[in-house]
């Protein structure tokens, strides 16, 4: 019996001594990290993020590059990232000396600058750059229209709602107030006027050089800026032949809020009776129209849905064919736009089509050891352009609305 007993008593001894040094074994699996981030060359990177991946434990490096973290579980993993680097994750030990290496796929991309194209890793000077990536969905009507909201201090706005009608931009505000639009640059070539030259689907991208150190090759015609569009020429491989079409509608999404005939009656009653004056109308509840027709209570003519043009189609047609082999390289398009007016484009009086041919080819006349290219960049555009009255800009009245329908009718009858 008493053997029993000191056998149960080791098992207690043995499970307490257990208990009680477990706390240290557990304490006894995390460690502190300490290390220095560099870059390739040897220099501290400060302000790196150091942490222990899975966890809320994490660092950042001094001034010279040191970090420490407590609290580190054995066998974690400890990341590191900093803007501009490839982020890394090493196992966690006590003393670590890591090597952040430069994300060269952030600054191979290539902006065109003057005459010559560089590479952002390079370029110091304000610019910027809108690929046809991103004009794909947007289907603007002109190129200015595509610099909207892609552009950081690109300011574009538009003079009047007609269908077709240019944009003002500015590129870091108003420099002058004589002439401040940009100077434009397609394919090496400058332009005057604008980009209306060009079908908007032939853009391959759009440099704005924004500052005096971007646009000094170009001297004084800089100094409101400059924009520089580069067209879209072939790419080596099989003749390419894209089509691209597109068909929306333009509804005005508002229209006022006016008085009926029998309401205007009234009005118009009261106004002379105020002016000590008899009244205009004798029963303005039984009103009738210059034929002698009688106008229902309460109706009259909605001038506004005679001149509003309600889903205003707009159509887009884009043919192209391209290619280059080691002798030539091709890219001819054919474009057709159309868009009808929310002001008079049912009557024909606000519309606006557009077509436009180019040719951008390149050739070697002898071969490649002793080359002799011959370059052409040929642009067609024919237009046709009807507008409504530039008053109509400004907030339209009964009046003008109502002589303004009178011309269409006069005109279709």
């Amino acid at each position: 019996m008493r053997k029993t007993s000191d056998k149960w008593m080791s098992r207690i001894t043995l499970l307490l001594a257990i208990l009680l040094f477990s706390p240290l074994g557990l304490f006894a699996q995390t460690m502190v990290v300490n290390g220095v981030v560099v870059d390739e060359m040897g220099e501290p990177v400060i302000g790196a993020n150091a942490y222990v991946k899975g966890t809320t434990i994490g660092a950042i490096t001094d001034i010279d590059g040191n970090f420490s973290l407590t609290g580190v579980p054995v066998g974690a993993t400890i990341g590191f990232s900093f803007v501009g680097y490839i982020p890394q994750e090493l196992p966690a030990r006590v003393k670590m000396n890591v090597v952040l290496v430069e994300d060269k796929k952030l600054l191979e991309d290539v902006v065109v600058v003057g005459y010559g194209v560089q590479k952002k890793s390079v370029v110091t000077a304000a610019i910027a750059k809108v690929s046809s990536e991103d004009l794909e969905g947007k289907a603007p009507v002109r190129i200015d229209n595509a610099l909207k909201g892609l552009a950081a201090g690109v300011n574009v706005t538009a003079n009047s709602g007609q269908p077709g009608e240019s944009s003002r931009v500015r590129v870091r505000g108003t420099g002058s107030y004589n002439a401040s639009d940009p100077l434009y640059i397609v394919d090496g070539i400058p332009l005057e006027g604008g980009l209306d030259i060009l079908n908007p689907n032939d853009i391959a991208s759009i440099e704005v050089l924004k500052d005096a150190a971007s646009g000094a090759v170009y001297c004084a015609r800089a100094a409101n800026g400059v924009i520089i569009v580069t067209t879209k020429t072939g790419k080596v491989g099989t003749t390419r032949v894209n089509y691209d079409f597109s068909y929306g509608w333009q509804s005005p999404w508002k229209k006022r809020d006016v008085l009926n005939a029998t309401e205007y009656a009234v009005l118009q009653n009261e106004k002379y009776v105020n002016a000590g004056m008899d009244p205009l109308y004798a029963d303005p509840y039984n009103l009738t129209d210059a034929m002698g027709n009688a106008i229902p209570l309460n109706g009259g003519t909605d001038w506004q849905s005679l001149v509003f043009n309600d889903n205003a189609p707009i159509v887009n047609h884009d043919v192209s064919v391209s290619g280059a082999n080691d002798r030539m390289n091709y890219y001819v398009s054919l474009g057709y736009f159309s868009q009808e007016g929310i002001v008079g484009g049912n009557y024909g009086q606000s519309n606006y089509d557009r077509l436009t041919l180019r040719s951008n080819s390149n050739y070697t006349l002898i071969d490649a050891t002793r080359s002799v290219t011959s370059s052409t960049n040929l642009i067609f555009r024919s237009t046709s352009r009807i507008c409504v009255p530039i008053a109509l800009v400004s907030p339209p009245t009964p009046s003008l609305v109502q002589s303004l329908v009178q011309r269409f009718i006069c005109r279709l009858s």
